[in-house]
């Protein structure tokens, strides 16, 4: 057996995974489903605030696999909201909980925001947390400017209501 572990040679300690992309605090990931108009409105909203929404279909393919190229961008994002709208029946699409699953894992609840178009079945394993409600009067951007502002980016509330 001693000849064998001579023959390995040293172990390293521990293997550090390289970041596939560097963390650009100003991308915002957004996770949809089919709802175009919610995701154009929100994209619109995260640029007017100062940020770069990143939408995973915009995204040059550069020959990967839509799980490479999702762990790719995700990687590179601060933060992270997911669109939950019903378009499976009442059900918000797989894609859409599975990525709110891995962002929650790799963000921290802290850094990623879910809005809710009701009406829509939420996770059962998400609830107690709050969701923003989307609504037509545009208080779900205040509520989001404000998670976005406790997880310690600056936001400008001129923008936030239109007048930057």
């Amino acid at each position: 057996m001693k000849d064998r572990l001579d023959e390995l040679g040293d172990i390293p300690a521990a293997i550090t995974a390289q970041p596939l992309n560097t963390i650009d605090p100003r991308k915002v990931f957004i996770v949809h489903g089919h709802d175009e108009a919610i995701r154009e409105t929100v994209a619109r909203f995260v640029s007017q605030i100062g940020m770069a929404p990143v939408i995973l279909h915009e995204q040059a393919n550069k020959g990967r696999t839509i799980i490479s190229k999702f762990r790719e961008e995700a990687a590179s994002v601060g933060f992270a909201i997911v669109l939950v709208t019903a378009d499976d029946g009442d059900l918000p699409r797989q894609n859409v909980i599975f990525e709110l699953g891995f962002f929650l894992g790799a963000l921290g609840a802290e850094r990623v925001a879910a809005i809710v178009r009701q009406p829509v079945t939420t996770p059962s394993d998400y609830d107690g947390v709050v969701y923003i409600p989307y609504d037509g009067s545009g208080g779900w951007k205040i509520a989001l400017a404000k998670e976005m502002k406790a997880a310690g980016y600056a936001i400008d509330w001129n923008n936030v209501m239109g007048g930057g």
